[in-house]
Protein backbone atom coordinates (compact mmCIF):
# COMPACT_ATOMS: atom_id res chain seq x y z
CA UNK A 1 0.00 0.00 0.00
CA UNK A 2 1.33 3.47 -0.72
CA UNK A 3 2.21 5.95 1.75
CA UNK A 4 -1.14 8.12 3.02
CA UNK A 5 -0.45 11.59 3.78
CA UNK A 6 -3.47 13.44 5.62
CA UNK A 7 -3.40 17.21 4.30
CA UNK A 8 -5.35 19.54 6.64
CA UNK A 9 -6.10 22.81 5.66
CA UNK A 10 -6.72 25.00 8.65
CA UNK A 11 -6.74 28.66 7.15
CA UNK A 12 -10.24 30.05 6.85
CA UNK A 13 -12.08 32.15 9.36
CA UNK A 14 -15.65 31.05 9.51
CA UNK A 15 -17.51 34.54 10.08
CA UNK A 16 -21.11 32.86 9.59
CA UNK A 17 -20.28 31.34 13.01
CA UNK A 18 -19.72 34.98 15.02
CA UNK A 19 -19.38 35.24 17.81
CA UNK A 20 -17.56 32.41 18.24
CA UNK A 21 -15.05 32.18 15.12
CA UNK A 22 -13.47 35.63 14.98
CA UNK A 23 -10.83 36.35 12.56
CA UNK A 24 -8.20 35.69 15.24
CA UNK A 25 -9.28 32.85 16.20
CA UNK A 26 -11.32 31.08 13.52
CA UNK A 27 -13.93 28.17 13.81
CA UNK A 28 -11.28 25.39 13.35
CA UNK A 29 -9.44 26.14 16.07
CA UNK A 30 -12.86 26.37 18.56
CA UNK A 31 -14.64 23.76 20.22
CA UNK A 32 -17.78 23.23 18.60
CA UNK A 33 -19.21 20.26 19.31
CA UNK A 34 -17.97 18.65 21.88
CA UNK A 35 -14.34 19.23 23.84
CA UNK A 36 -11.74 19.33 21.30
CA UNK A 37 -11.90 21.24 18.03
CA UNK A 38 -13.15 20.63 15.13
CA UNK A 39 -9.03 20.58 13.76
CA UNK A 40 -7.81 18.39 16.62
CA UNK A 41 -10.69 16.00 15.76
CA UNK A 42 -9.76 16.13 12.56
CA UNK A 43 -6.03 14.92 13.55
CA UNK A 44 -7.27 12.23 15.57
CA UNK A 45 -9.09 10.96 12.92
CA UNK A 46 -5.92 10.45 11.09
CA UNK A 47 -4.09 9.26 14.12
CA UNK A 48 -3.51 5.55 13.25
CA UNK A 49 0.15 4.84 12.01
CA UNK A 50 -0.15 1.72 10.65
CA UNK A 51 -2.68 3.90 7.99
CA UNK A 52 -2.11 7.36 7.35
CA UNK A 53 1.88 9.15 8.01
CA UNK A 54 2.27 12.17 10.26
CA UNK A 55 -0.11 14.55 8.86
CA UNK A 56 1.15 18.27 6.68
CA UNK A 57 -1.00 21.05 8.13
CA UNK A 58 -1.61 24.03 5.85
CA UNK A 59 -2.53 27.37 7.59
CA UNK A 60 -1.66 30.90 7.86
CA UNK A 61 0.96 32.77 9.95
CA UNK A 62 -1.63 33.98 12.34
CA UNK A 63 -2.63 30.50 13.32
CA UNK A 64 0.71 28.70 13.05
CA UNK A 65 0.35 28.34 16.63
CA UNK A 66 -2.70 27.32 17.35
CA UNK A 67 -2.19 24.70 14.97
CA UNK A 68 1.13 23.52 16.70
CA UNK A 69 -0.47 23.54 20.54
CA UNK A 70 -3.27 21.90 19.44
CA UNK A 71 -1.74 19.71 17.63
CA UNK A 72 0.38 18.92 20.14
CA UNK A 73 -2.11 18.16 22.73
CA UNK A 74 -3.62 15.81 20.68
CA UNK A 75 -0.09 13.91 19.86
CA UNK A 76 0.36 14.69 16.61
CA UNK A 77 3.38 15.61 15.29
CA UNK A 78 2.54 17.62 11.59
CA UNK A 79 4.23 19.71 9.55
CA UNK A 80 2.92 23.28 9.34
CA UNK A 81 3.00 24.98 6.67
CA UNK A 82 2.58 28.79 6.38
CA UNK A 83 0.76 30.66 3.58
CA UNK A 84 1.61 34.24 3.39
CA UNK A 85 -1.39 35.52 1.47
CA UNK A 86 -4.84 33.94 1.48
CA UNK A 87 -4.63 32.29 -2.30
CA UNK A 88 -7.67 30.27 -1.84
CA UNK A 89 -7.55 26.40 -1.91
CA UNK A 90 -5.78 25.54 -5.63
CA UNK A 91 -2.61 27.40 -3.82
CA UNK A 92 -3.41 25.72 -0.86
CA UNK A 93 -3.31 22.53 -2.34
CA UNK A 94 -0.38 23.29 -4.62
CA UNK A 95 2.13 23.35 -1.86
CA UNK A 96 0.41 20.74 0.20
CA UNK A 97 1.15 18.45 -2.76
CA UNK A 98 4.87 19.77 -3.66
CA UNK A 99 5.23 19.51 0.29
CA UNK A 100 4.10 15.58 0.29
CA UNK A 101 6.03 14.60 -2.54
CA UNK A 102 9.23 15.91 -1.40
CA UNK A 103 9.51 14.62 2.28
CA UNK A 104 7.36 11.27 0.84
CA UNK A 105 8.02 10.88 -2.96
CA UNK A 106 4.73 8.66 -4.75
CA UNK A 107 2.60 9.01 -1.53
CA UNK A 108 -1.03 9.82 -1.66
CA UNK A 109 -2.37 12.62 -0.09
CA UNK A 110 -5.76 12.55 2.03
CA UNK A 111 -6.89 16.62 1.40
CA UNK A 112 -9.51 16.93 4.61
CA UNK A 113 -11.03 20.34 5.87
CA UNK A 114 -9.67 21.12 9.51
CA UNK A 115 -13.64 22.96 10.07
CA UNK A 116 -15.85 19.66 9.14
CA UNK A 117 -17.53 17.01 11.41
CA UNK A 118 -17.33 13.57 11.07
CA UNK A 119 -19.79 11.60 13.74
CA UNK A 120 -18.14 7.79 12.53
CA UNK A 121 -14.12 7.76 12.45
CA UNK A 122 -14.47 3.97 11.63
CA UNK A 123 -16.75 4.56 8.63
CA UNK A 124 -14.54 7.47 7.29
CA UNK A 125 -11.32 5.09 7.42
CA UNK A 126 -13.03 2.34 5.53
CA UNK A 127 -14.34 5.38 2.79
CA UNK A 128 -11.07 6.23 2.78
CA UNK A 129 -9.90 2.51 2.32
CA UNK A 130 -11.85 2.28 -0.52
CA UNK A 131 -10.70 5.25 -2.09
CA UNK A 132 -6.72 3.81 -1.76
CA UNK A 133 -6.71 1.50 -5.08
CA UNK A 134 -8.90 4.20 -8.06
CA UNK A 135 -6.19 6.97 -6.31
CA UNK A 136 -3.08 4.60 -7.10
CA UNK A 137 -4.77 4.18 -10.13
CA UNK A 138 -4.12 7.92 -11.20
CA UNK A 139 -7.58 8.95 -10.26
CA UNK A 140 -8.70 11.99 -7.93
CA UNK A 141 -11.29 10.27 -5.73
CA UNK A 142 -14.03 12.67 -4.03
CA UNK A 143 -16.25 11.74 -1.40
CA UNK A 144 -19.87 12.09 -1.60
CA UNK A 145 -22.18 11.69 1.20
CA UNK A 146 -25.66 10.43 1.09
CA UNK A 147 -27.99 13.50 1.93
CA UNK A 148 -30.49 13.22 4.73
CA UNK A 149 -32.41 16.27 3.41
CA UNK A 150 -32.20 18.47 0.26
CA UNK A 151 -29.81 20.78 1.74
CA UNK A 152 -29.25 23.79 -0.79
CA UNK A 153 -25.96 24.67 0.93
CA UNK A 154 -23.95 21.87 -0.49
CA UNK A 155 -23.07 21.33 -3.97
CA UNK A 156 -23.59 17.46 -5.29
CA UNK A 157 -22.22 14.64 -7.66
CA UNK A 158 -23.71 12.44 -9.83
CA UNK A 159 -22.51 8.92 -9.79
CA UNK A 160 -22.07 7.20 -12.50
CA UNK A 161 -21.22 3.51 -13.01
CA UNK A 162 -19.44 1.83 -10.96
CA UNK A 163 -15.71 0.99 -10.80
CA UNK A 164 -15.31 -2.81 -10.41
CA UNK A 165 -17.04 -4.99 -7.72
CA UNK A 166 -17.52 -2.32 -4.93
CA UNK A 167 -20.61 -0.73 -5.82
CA UNK A 168 -19.75 2.42 -3.42
CA UNK A 169 -17.05 3.17 -6.02
CA UNK A 170 -18.16 4.86 -8.95
CA UNK A 171 -17.22 7.07 -11.22
CA UNK A 172 -18.00 10.60 -11.62
CA UNK A 173 -20.90 11.78 -14.02
CA UNK A 174 -20.85 15.26 -12.80
CA UNK A 175 -20.48 17.81 -10.30
CA UNK A 176 -23.39 20.79 -9.89
CA UNK A 177 -23.04 23.71 -7.66
CA UNK A 178 -25.40 24.66 -4.58
CA UNK A 179 -29.10 24.46 -6.14
CA UNK A 180 -32.26 25.84 -4.93
CA UNK A 181 -34.64 24.09 -3.27
CA UNK A 182 -36.74 22.23 -6.14
CA UNK A 183 -33.42 21.07 -7.70
CA UNK A 184 -32.27 19.55 -4.26
CA UNK A 185 -35.24 18.01 -3.80
CA UNK A 186 -34.75 16.41 -7.57
CA UNK A 187 -31.25 15.45 -6.62
CA UNK A 188 -32.02 13.43 -3.32
CA UNK A 189 -34.49 11.42 -5.35
CA UNK A 190 -32.59 10.84 -8.26
CA UNK A 191 -29.17 9.46 -6.24
CA UNK A 192 -26.98 12.46 -6.23
CA UNK A 193 -24.62 12.60 -3.72
CA UNK A 194 -23.38 16.11 -1.05
CA UNK A 195 -19.72 16.99 -2.55
CA UNK A 196 -18.13 17.17 1.04
CA UNK A 197 -14.78 18.70 -0.77
CA UNK A 198 -12.52 16.49 0.80
CA UNK A 199 -10.40 14.22 -1.89
CA UNK A 200 -7.55 11.55 -2.20
CA UNK A 201 -5.24 11.88 -4.86
CA UNK A 202 -1.12 10.85 -5.50
CA UNK A 203 0.53 14.41 -4.69
CA UNK A 204 2.55 13.98 -7.86
CA UNK A 205 -0.93 13.66 -10.07
CA UNK A 206 -1.99 16.37 -8.50
CA UNK A 207 0.82 18.68 -9.06
CA UNK A 208 0.71 17.18 -13.08
CA UNK A 209 -3.24 17.71 -12.80
CA UNK A 210 -1.99 21.54 -11.71
CA UNK A 211 0.53 22.18 -14.39
CA UNK A 212 -2.36 20.84 -17.15
CA UNK A 213 -5.17 22.78 -15.89
CA UNK A 214 -3.78 25.86 -13.37
CA UNK A 215 0.05 26.68 -14.57
CA UNK A 216 -0.49 30.21 -13.33
CA UNK A 217 -1.02 28.49 -9.66
CA UNK A 218 1.65 25.37 -9.62
CA UNK A 219 4.47 27.51 -11.25
CA UNK A 220 4.45 30.51 -8.49
CA UNK A 221 3.90 28.03 -6.15
CA UNK A 222 6.74 25.71 -6.86
CA UNK A 223 8.90 29.01 -6.28
CA UNK A 224 7.70 29.56 -3.07
CA UNK A 225 8.17 26.09 -2.16
CA UNK A 226 11.71 26.24 -3.26
CA UNK A 227 12.23 29.61 -1.71
CA UNK A 228 10.66 28.39 2.02
CA UNK A 229 12.32 28.85 4.98
CA UNK A 230 12.63 26.91 8.70
CA UNK A 231 11.08 29.17 11.57
CA UNK A 232 10.53 27.89 15.29
CA UNK A 233 9.14 24.87 13.45
CA UNK A 234 7.08 26.11 10.66
CA UNK A 235 7.81 25.78 7.10
CA UNK A 236 7.14 29.37 6.25
CA UNK A 237 6.64 29.71 2.33
CA UNK A 238 8.33 32.62 0.47
CA UNK A 239 6.16 35.64 0.52
CA UNK A 240 6.48 37.03 -3.10
CA UNK A 241 6.70 33.95 -4.69
CA UNK A 242 3.01 33.06 -3.28
CA UNK A 243 1.73 35.81 -3.99
CA UNK A 244 1.68 35.85 -7.59
CA UNK A 245 -0.48 32.54 -7.86
CA UNK A 246 -4.04 33.09 -8.72
CA UNK A 247 -6.85 33.16 -6.36
CA UNK A 248 -9.25 30.32 -7.04
CA UNK A 249 -10.37 27.12 -5.64
CA UNK A 250 -9.47 23.68 -6.32
CA UNK A 251 -12.77 22.70 -7.30
CA UNK A 252 -12.57 25.24 -10.04
CA UNK A 253 -8.80 24.71 -11.06
CA UNK A 254 -9.00 20.90 -11.12
CA UNK A 255 -11.59 18.43 -9.77
CA UNK A 256 -14.24 19.76 -12.51
CA UNK A 257 -12.07 19.62 -14.95
CA UNK A 258 -9.93 16.76 -14.49
CA UNK A 259 -10.64 13.26 -16.41
CA UNK A 260 -11.02 10.03 -14.15
CA UNK A 261 -12.98 10.99 -11.34
CA UNK A 262 -14.09 8.97 -8.56
CA UNK A 263 -16.19 9.14 -5.73
CA UNK A 264 -16.17 7.04 -2.51
CA UNK A 265 -19.68 6.96 -1.23
CA UNK A 266 -19.37 7.94 2.46
CA UNK A 267 -21.43 6.17 5.08
CA UNK A 268 -20.68 8.35 7.80
CA UNK A 269 -22.60 11.20 9.29
CA UNK A 270 -20.61 14.55 8.56
CA UNK A 271 -21.16 18.48 8.33
CA UNK A 272 -19.51 20.79 7.16
CA UNK A 273 -20.23 23.15 10.24
CA UNK A 274 -20.92 26.50 8.17
CA UNK A 275 -23.46 28.27 10.10
CA UNK A 276 -25.11 27.35 13.51
CA UNK A 277 -28.03 25.61 11.83
CA UNK A 278 -25.51 22.49 11.16
CA UNK A 279 -24.03 22.95 14.63
CA UNK A 280 -27.92 21.90 15.81
CA UNK A 281 -28.31 19.45 13.48
CA UNK A 282 -25.18 17.11 14.66
CA UNK A 283 -25.71 18.08 18.61
CA UNK A 284 -26.83 15.84 20.90
CA UNK A 285 -30.40 17.01 21.70
CA UNK A 286 -32.90 16.66 24.68
CA UNK A 287 -36.33 14.98 24.14
CA UNK A 288 -37.30 18.60 22.81
CA UNK A 289 -35.15 18.74 20.12
CA UNK A 290 -32.85 21.72 22.23
CA UNK A 291 -28.86 21.42 22.32
CA UNK A 292 -26.97 22.86 25.25
CA UNK A 293 -22.67 23.26 24.52
CA UNK A 294 -21.50 25.37 27.48
CA UNK A 295 -23.12 27.20 30.28
CA UNK A 296 -27.07 27.49 29.01
CA UNK A 297 -30.35 26.54 30.11
CA UNK A 298 -33.09 25.98 28.05
CA UNK A 299 -36.99 25.74 29.58
CA UNK A 300 -40.32 24.96 27.73
CA UNK A 301 -38.67 24.99 24.23
CA UNK A 302 -38.29 23.28 21.45
CA UNK A 303 -35.52 22.98 18.69
CA UNK A 304 -33.28 25.54 20.07
CA UNK A 305 -29.72 25.73 20.24
CA UNK A 306 -27.62 27.66 23.58
CA UNK A 307 -24.15 27.96 23.00
CA UNK A 308 -22.19 30.10 25.52
CA UNK A 309 -18.31 29.78 26.30
CA UNK A 310 -18.93 31.85 29.92
CA UNK A 311 -21.80 33.42 30.33
CA UNK A 312 -25.66 31.79 31.85
CA UNK A 313 -27.60 32.02 28.49
CA UNK A 314 -30.99 31.10 29.37
CA UNK A 315 -34.18 30.74 26.91
CA UNK A 316 -37.64 30.18 28.31
CA UNK A 317 -40.56 29.52 25.68
CA UNK A 318 -38.09 29.56 22.45
CA UNK A 319 -39.03 27.52 18.93
CA UNK A 320 -35.49 27.30 16.90
CA UNK A 321 -33.70 29.97 17.97
CA UNK A 322 -29.81 29.87 17.91
CA UNK A 323 -28.74 32.05 20.89
CA UNK A 324 -24.98 32.08 21.62
CA UNK A 325 -22.87 34.33 24.09
CA UNK A 326 -19.44 34.90 24.52
CA UNK A 327 -17.79 37.01 27.03
CA UNK A 328 -17.93 40.53 24.68
CA UNK A 329 -20.86 39.74 22.63
CA UNK A 330 -24.61 38.22 21.88
CA UNK A 331 -26.42 36.53 18.70
CA UNK A 332 -29.95 35.80 18.79
CA UNK A 333 -31.33 34.29 15.41
CA UNK A 334 -34.16 31.52 14.47
CA UNK A 335 -32.11 29.24 13.33
CA UNK A 336 -33.56 29.27 9.91
CA UNK A 337 -31.41 32.81 9.69
CA UNK A 338 -28.01 31.41 10.53
CA UNK A 339 -26.84 31.67 7.22
CA UNK A 340 -27.82 35.51 7.45
CA UNK A 341 -24.83 36.22 10.21
CA UNK A 342 -22.37 36.63 7.49
CA UNK A 343 -24.28 39.87 6.52
CA UNK A 344 -24.42 41.07 9.97
CA UNK A 345 -20.56 40.16 10.72
CA UNK A 346 -20.50 42.55 7.83
CA UNK A 347 -22.65 45.49 8.76
CA UNK A 348 -20.58 45.16 12.21
CA UNK A 349 -17.51 45.46 10.57
CA UNK A 350 -18.61 48.39 8.36
CA UNK A 351 -19.45 50.16 11.74
CA UNK A 352 -16.05 49.19 13.24
CA UNK A 353 -17.08 46.95 15.65
CA UNK A 354 -13.50 45.20 16.49
CA UNK A 355 -15.75 42.75 18.32
CA UNK A 356 -15.10 41.14 14.34
CA UNK A 357 -11.64 40.39 14.82
CA UNK A 358 -11.23 39.59 18.33
CA UNK A 359 -12.61 38.43 21.49
CA UNK A 360 -11.74 39.46 25.13
CA UNK A 361 -9.36 36.53 24.73
CA UNK A 362 -5.56 37.78 22.71
CA UNK A 363 -3.52 34.59 22.34
CA UNK A 364 -0.05 35.07 21.84
CA UNK A 365 2.91 32.25 21.38
CA UNK A 366 3.27 31.90 24.58
CA UNK A 367 -0.20 31.90 26.16
CA UNK A 368 -2.99 34.44 26.31
CA UNK A 369 -4.15 37.81 27.59
CA UNK A 370 -7.94 37.88 28.42
CA UNK A 371 -9.41 41.16 29.72
CA UNK A 372 -11.31 41.52 33.21
CA UNK A 373 -12.18 45.00 33.35
CA UNK A 374 -11.20 48.30 32.18
CA UNK A 375 -11.54 52.02 33.66
CA UNK A 376 -9.96 55.88 33.64
CA UNK A 377 -6.14 55.02 34.00
CA UNK A 378 -6.46 51.35 35.38
CA UNK A 379 -6.53 48.18 32.90
CA UNK A 380 -7.49 44.29 34.43
CA UNK A 381 -5.80 41.42 33.13
CA UNK A 382 -5.90 37.59 33.33
CA UNK A 383 -2.43 36.16 31.95
CA UNK A 384 -1.87 32.40 30.91
CA UNK A 385 1.45 31.46 30.13
CA UNK A 386 1.91 27.68 29.07
CA UNK A 387 4.36 25.91 30.13
CA UNK A 388 8.04 26.31 29.10
CA UNK A 389 6.18 29.81 27.66
CA UNK A 390 8.46 33.10 27.69
CA UNK A 391 7.50 36.63 26.82
CA UNK A 392 9.98 39.07 25.33
CA UNK A 393 12.35 40.99 27.29
CA UNK A 394 9.96 44.56 27.27
CA UNK A 395 8.94 48.03 28.54
CA UNK A 396 6.29 50.33 28.67
CA UNK A 397 6.69 54.12 28.82
CA UNK A 398 3.08 55.29 30.04
CA UNK A 399 2.23 52.42 32.46
CA UNK A 400 3.29 50.85 35.51
CA UNK A 401 2.08 46.85 36.05
CA UNK A 402 1.26 44.98 38.98
CA UNK A 403 1.65 41.22 38.99
CA UNK A 404 -0.50 38.66 41.07
CA UNK A 405 0.38 35.00 40.39
CA UNK A 406 -2.55 32.80 41.34
CA UNK A 407 -1.48 29.44 40.20
CA UNK A 408 2.12 28.21 39.04
CA UNK A 409 5.17 29.93 39.88
CA UNK A 410 6.67 32.74 37.40
CA UNK A 411 10.46 32.73 36.90
CA UNK A 412 11.02 37.22 36.64
CA UNK A 413 13.46 39.36 35.18
CA UNK A 414 13.03 42.60 36.40
CA UNK A 415 15.39 45.30 36.00
CA UNK A 416 19.26 45.41 34.53
CA UNK A 417 21.65 42.85 35.94
CA UNK A 418 19.51 41.70 38.53
CA UNK A 419 19.18 37.89 37.69
CA UNK A 420 15.62 36.52 37.93
CA UNK A 421 13.52 35.81 41.03
CA UNK A 422 10.42 33.40 41.10
CA UNK A 423 7.30 34.19 42.13
CA UNK A 424 4.70 31.41 43.51
CA UNK A 425 0.89 31.71 44.40
CA UNK A 426 -0.62 34.03 46.09
CA UNK A 427 2.90 36.29 45.41
CA UNK A 428 2.87 39.77 43.56
CA UNK A 429 5.09 42.41 42.01
CA UNK A 430 5.35 45.68 40.97
CA UNK A 431 7.07 46.91 37.81
CA UNK A 432 7.44 50.29 37.43
CA UNK A 433 7.12 52.61 34.51
CA UNK A 434 9.75 52.23 32.12
CA UNK A 435 11.58 49.23 33.37
CA UNK A 436 12.95 46.09 31.85
CA UNK A 437 11.21 43.03 33.09
CA UNK A 438 10.49 39.38 31.38
CA UNK A 439 7.99 36.55 32.37
CA UNK A 440 8.90 33.40 31.53
CA UNK A 441 7.20 29.67 32.91
CA UNK A 442 10.00 27.11 33.79
CA UNK A 443 7.24 24.61 35.28
CA UNK A 444 5.04 21.89 34.34
CA UNK A 445 1.61 23.26 34.95
CA UNK A 446 0.19 26.80 33.54
CA UNK A 447 1.33 30.04 35.09
CA UNK A 448 -1.85 31.97 35.66
CA UNK A 449 -1.43 35.30 36.89
CA UNK A 450 -3.46 38.54 37.44
CA UNK A 451 -2.06 42.16 35.35
CA UNK A 452 -2.99 45.32 36.80
CA UNK A 453 -2.22 48.31 34.49
CA UNK A 454 -1.80 51.60 35.41
CA UNK A 455 -0.93 55.28 34.12
CA UNK A 456 -2.28 57.74 31.27
CA UNK A 457 -1.61 55.23 28.26
CA UNK A 458 -2.65 51.45 28.39
CA UNK A 459 -2.82 50.03 25.36
CA UNK A 460 -1.14 47.42 23.71
CA UNK A 461 1.73 49.59 21.55
CA UNK A 462 3.05 51.25 24.61
CA UNK A 463 5.70 48.56 24.09
CA UNK A 464 9.68 48.68 23.61
CA UNK A 465 10.85 44.93 23.44
CA UNK A 466 14.53 44.58 23.58
CA UNK A 467 16.62 41.57 21.55
CA UNK A 468 15.72 38.29 23.58
CA UNK A 469 16.45 34.81 22.62
CA UNK A 470 15.11 33.02 24.76
CA UNK A 471 11.41 34.27 23.90
CA UNK A 472 8.90 32.61 21.99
Amino acid sequence: MPTLVPVILAGGSGTRLWPVSRDAFPKQFQPLVGPLSTYQETLKRVSDRSLFADPVVITSDPFRFFAQRQAAEVGARPTVVLEPDRRDSAAAMAAAALVVERLHPGALMLALAADHVVLDDDLFVDAVRRGVAPAAAGRIVVFGIEPSEPKTSYGYIRPGDPLGDDADVAAVERFVEKPDLETAIGYCRDGYLWNSGNFLVSAGGMIEQLRQHAPDVIEPVERAVAGSSSDLGFLRLDRDAFAAARRTSIDYAVIEKARDIAVVRGRFRWSDVGAFDAIWQVSDKDGRGNAVHGNGVVVDSDGCLVHSDGLLATVVGGRDLVVVATGDAVMVAPKSSAQGVKALVDRLKADGHPETAMGRRDYRPWGFVEAAVAGDRFDVKRIVVDPGGVMSLQRHLHRSEHWIVVRGTATVTLGDGDGERLLTENESLYVPLGTRHRLANRGHIPLELIEVRTGPYLEEDDIERFPDPDAV
